[in-house]
């Protein structure tokens, strides 16, 4: 798979700001405290009053009665873990990028607020991080006497101030146009050095002295990719999920007002046996750090890893991290398809990439047997050619070169209950994340991918608990509605173009 940086994001939303409190335009919402939003906070007073007149006569049929567009009633969570969506609509907070209230809980918010509890200890290994906020918060933890490591993906592991334009590709000048956009703290359009010393995160830890590695510290070019996305305080506390700590992750794109970041969310946990966990897949990235001898591990380099499992209160948690051999059948693909036949009544995903064969199948064999499915795959992703979104829709597209992916099974019928959210321009929905029989959650940075198996280092999660799978249904149901579900006419259009140039196409061979 490509290196790249991560994609664009969703559309910032203005709230309106009646009955909302002043804040400094920038300032970081204080966690916990995400705002509900009232209807008195949403509606003029004659669309107020007509709420209550409908409040009425609702509350006269039956008892429980509430106000329409009222925050659903708060899901309880278990003990020690907690969740948080940066796209929702019954939470809101003040977006530091633009100043505008935005709904969604802060996702930079609660990192921050985890480093500032440290007292002795904190491992960061996230693909990228680019919000100055976070170097900074590092720093001075480190300065306070808190050992602090961070490990990064080579892609994104040297300061971008220091790049040349004429040296990066389009998807790098992107990013760099972003950062700068980001830096620009007085907005006007032009960076001083200043700027561009304290708005790059990368300089900001190398000049504070925080010791940071890449995925190439084990002497190699790196490994797939170094897409792990956790941190770990004190070996007491994680914090992990689907955001990298970027703006365009957790936000928005600092260039474009309209979007909110990408569909992403965070879970924290409170475990010393779940943070030591990580702590020693960390342990085994770090090596003796920089500098020293080259035994850092990445990759297939980490050896044998198998599934591990820790219990949180009454919460089942187990974790694989990858990559394993393609002749494991202990792989992340392995355990996400034992997981899927287990299914006896749903499946919900809410998935950046769907592309293998083995979960297709699954999934098709689940559908078979009448589970219900509700499949959201990214719309960037969907319509590929290699997506396993046309094997459950019943179609087969060749690619560019008017192959068939190897082992391509589309289905007979097509299965329903499969389609693509509908997200603002520029967003993408970046979960990876499945709930099974609303009891199982599997999340993570693990894409439904082989490269996420068998070449990157990536951290799955299967949680088993019923309240935790609450949550995350709650936002599958939101990223439901308004779903574009079967063939779309786009990907109609696109299959008869293919159809045109390349007739039925020609199978890959397996390797």
């Amino acid at each position: 798979m490509p290196k790249r940086p991560p994609g664009r994001a969703a559309r910032h939303e203005q709230i309106p700001p009646q009955g909302v409190p002043p804040t400094t335009p920038g300032e970081p919402a204080a966690w916990p405290g995400r705002r509900a939003l009232s209807p008195q906070r949403r509606c003029k007073p004659i669309r107020c009053l007509a709420l209550l007149g409908a409040t009425l006569l609702v509350s006269g049929c039956q008892q429980s009665g509430r106000l329409l567009g009222q925050a659903p009633a708060a899901l309880p969570l278990p003990d020690g873990i907690e969740v948080l969506f940066n796209q929702r609509e019954d939470q809101s907070y003040r977006s530091p990028i633009t100043g505008q209230w935005r709904r969604g809980d802060d996702l930079e918010a609660l990192v921050l607020s985890s480093i500032a509890g440290a007292r002795e200890q904190i491992l960061v290994a996230v693909q990228e991080l680019s919000l100055p906020a976070i170097a900074r918060a590092l720093v001075l933890k480190q300065q306070q006497g808190v050992q602090v490591k961070v490990v990064l993906e080579n892609t994104y592991s040297h300061p971008w101030s220091q790049d040349a334009l004429a040296d990066l590709n389009p998807h790098q000048r992107r990013r760099h146009r972003q950062l700068e956009r980001l830096a620009d703290r007085n907005h006007d359009g032009a960076l001083s050095q200043a700027e561009r010393e304290q708005g790059d995160a990368v300089l900001i830890l190398e000049r504070g002295g925080v010791p940071l590695l890449d995925d190439t510290a084990d002497g190699s070019a790196g490994s797939g990719l170094m897409h792990h996305k956790f941190m770990v305080i004190d070996r007491r506390l994680v914090i992990t999920g689907s955001a990298n700590f970027t703006s365009s992750c957790i936000h928005g794109d600092p260039d474009d007002g309209r979007t909110r970041g990408n569909v992403n969310h965070l879970l924290r946990f409170q475990s010393p046996e779940l943070a030591n966990v990580f702590a020693e897949e960390f342990d085994t990235l770090w090596g003796d750090g920089p500098g020293g001898t080259q035994d850092s591990r990445f990759g297939l380099g980490k050896g044998d890893g198998g599934l591990q499992t820790v219990q949180i209160g009454a919460t089942r948690v187990s974790v694989l991290f990858a990559p394993q051999p393609q002749e494991d059948p202990g792989s992340g693909l392995a355990v996400i398809r034992e997981s899927l036949q287990a299914a006896r009544r749903q499946v919900d995903l809410a998935l950046f990439v769907l592309s293998a064969q083995s979960l297709g199948d699954a999934l098709a064999e689940r559908h078979q047997q009448g589970v219900q499915l509700r499949v959201l795959v990214d719309p960037g992703f969907a319509d590929r050619s290699f997506s396993e979104v046309l094997d459950l829709l019943g179609v087969a597209m060749p690619d560019h070169a008017c192959r068939l992916e190897a082992g391509n099974r589309p289905m007979g019928v097509a299965a329903t209950g499969v389609g693509r959210p509908r997200l603002p321009g520029g967003d993408k929905l970046h979960h990876k994340l499945a709930v099974i029989d609303r009891h199982t959650v599997i999340t993570g940075s693990f894409n439904w991918s082989a490269s996420a198996a068998h070449q990157n280092d990536e951290t799955l999660l299967l949680i088993d608990s019923p309240l935790l799978a609450a949550h995350f249904s709650r936002e599958i149901d939101r990223l439901w509605r308004g779903a574009e579900l079967g063939i779309t006419r786009q990907l109609a259009r696109k299959l008869e173009r293919q159809r045109a140039r390349c007739g039925s196409g020609v199978a890959r061979s397996r390797r």
